[in-house]
C-alpha cells in the first residue's frame, strides 16, 4: 500500500493538530502542515499542539500564510498531495465584526488559492472546514444541509458560506471532489483559549467573573473533538458525490446556563456571573441534523457534553500549556 500524502492547512490549531495526530497514528501517511502561527492567540500554544507530530518522520511543518500563493505553490511543487484538508481560517464571529477585511482576505482568498493549486496539481480530494455559523438565525431546527444559507449574520459566517460556494464551483468545473464539513461548537483538549468552554473554565478556576451575553438560554450543539476527527477522517476517504456538504455535530443542544453549571460541578468552584446584552452576530441556537453524515460518512458521535466536559477540565488542569492569548 502506497503512502498517502495529505496537506492539512491550519494544522497547528485545535482541530487541525488532533487530525494530524490521528492521521500519523494510522501509519501509511505523510502529513504536511501549513500554518502561519499568527497571534490571534499565543503561537506558543500552537507550537505545543504539534510537539508529538514533530517527532514523526512522516510529518513536515511549513510556517506559511495561505494568502501567499507563490510560497504555497513551492510546497505543492515539493509534494504530490493526494488530499487537501483545508482548516486554516481566521476564526470567530465577534472578531470578524472588527476585522472583516482580514477575514475576507484569509478565508475567501486563501481558500481560492488552495483550490487553484488543487486544480493545477490535479488533486482530486479537497475537504473544507466550514461552520454551523453559515445557517445564521435559522428558525428551522435541527439544521439540515438543505437549509438556505444566504442570510449569514457575521463576516465570519459569510466567508465560510463563500468558501463552500467556491468548493462547489471548482468541483463542477475541474473534477475535484469537495467535501464541506459544517462544524458545530467543537470542544476538548487544546480548545482555543478564546472559546467559551476554555475561557469560562479558566476564569471560574481563577475566581474571576465570566460574561454571559443574554439571559443564558442560548443553546449550542457542543461537539467533542474525537467525534469531529472521526467525521473529518471519513471525509478524507469519502468517494461518493463530487460535491457534498455535511453537518458534524452531536445533535443535542445545551443551554448556556447549563454549560456553566457543568463547568462549576467539574471544577468544584461557583461562577461569578457578569450579565451583558446579546452580542451582534450571535445566534440563539445551533442544532445539527446529522442523519446525512451518519448515512454517507458512517459518522457516529459518541460523547455527550456530560462526558466530554470532565475530559476537558482534566486536560485543562494537567496541560501546563500557556492559556492566555498574546
Amino acid at each position: 500500500m502506497s503512502t498517502r500524502k495529505i496537506l492539512v492547512t491550519g494544522g497547528a490549531g485545535f482541530i487541525g493538530s488532533h487530525l494530524v495526530d490521528a492521521l500519523l497514528a494510522e501509519g501509511d501517511v505523510h502529513v504536511t502542515v501549513v500554518d502561519d502561527l499568527n497571534d490571534f492567540y499565543s503561537p506558543e500554544i500552537k507550537k505545543a499542539n504539534l510537539e508529538s507530530a514533530k517527532r514523526n518522520d512522516a510529518f513536515e511543518f511549513v510556517q506559511l500564510d495561505i494568502r501567499n500563493s507563490e510560497k504555497l505553490r513551492e510546497v505543492f511543487d515539493r509534494q504530490k498531495f493526494d488530499c487537501i484538508v483545508h482548516l486554516a481560517a481566521r476564526a470567530g464571529v465577534r472578531p470578524s465584526l472588527c476585522h472583516p477585511k482580514l477575514y475576507s482576505e484569509t478565508n475567501i482568498n486563501g481558500t481560492l488559492n488552495l483550490l487553484e493549486l488543487a486544480r493545477d496539481f490535479e488533486i482530486k480530494q479537497f475537504v473544507f472546514g466550514s461552520s454551523s455559523s453559515v445557517y445564521g438565525v435559522n428558525s428551522k431546527v435541527p439544521f439540515s444541509e438543505d437549509d438556505r444559507i444566504n442570510q449569514p449574520i457575521s463576516p465570519y459566517a459569510s466567508t465560510k458560506a463563500a468558501g463552500e460556494l467556491l468548493c462547489h464551483t471548482y468541483s463542477h468545473l475541474f473534477d475535484i471532489r469537495t467535501v464541506c464539513l459544517r462544524f458545530f461548537t467543537v470542544y476538548g483538549a487544546r480548545q482555543r483559549p478564546d472559546l467559551a468552554i476554555h475561557k469560562f473554565t479558566k476564569l471560574i478556576s481563577e475566581g474571576k467573573p465570566i460574561q454571559i451575553f443574554g439571559d443564558g438560554t442560548t443553546r449550542r450543539d457542543y461537539t467533542y473533538i474525537d467525534d469531529i476527527i472521526q467525521g473529518v477522517k471519513a471525509a478524507i476517504d469519502y468517494d461518493g458525490a463530487m460535491h457534498e456538504v455535511f453537518n458534524l455535530g452531536e445533535s443535542e443542544t445545551t443551554e448556556l446556563k447549563r454549560l456553566v453549571e457543568l463547568i462549576e460541578e467539574n471544577l468544584g468552584v461557583k461562577a461569578t456571573i457578569d450579565r451583558q446584552p446579546m452580542q451582534p452576530g450571535d445566534v440563539p441556537i445551533t442544532f445539527a441534523d446529522i442523519s446525512k453524515a451518519k448515512e454517507l460518512l458512517g459518522y457516529s458521535p459518541k460523547t455527550k457534553i456530560e462526558g466530554g466536559l470532565p475530559k476537558f477540565v482534566e486536560w485543562f488542569r494537567e496541560s501546563g500549556v500557556v492559556t492566555t492569548g498574546t
